[in-house]
């Protein structure tokens, strides 16, 4: 999705702090933390809301 800010940091349009990455999420510093640790971690693959869940996707949400 070319508008999805996640979307580009993923495929590394936009900088960010990685502090994890595999084959399905990437998980970095939040630029604006409101806590001292702030991390995001999201899937790699585009997933628009919850009920575009699919079941292979199972394993992104446990």
């Amino acid at each position: 999705m070319e508008d999805c800010i996640f979307c580009k940091i993923v495929n590394k349009e936009i900088p960010s702090q990685i502090v994890y990455e595999d084959e399905d999420v990437l998980a970095f510093n939040d630029i604006n933390p409101v806590a001292p640790v702030h991390i995001l971690v999201i899937p790699k693959k585009h997933i628009k809301s919850l009920i575009e869940l699919e079941k292979e996707d199972e394993a992104l949400i446990r």
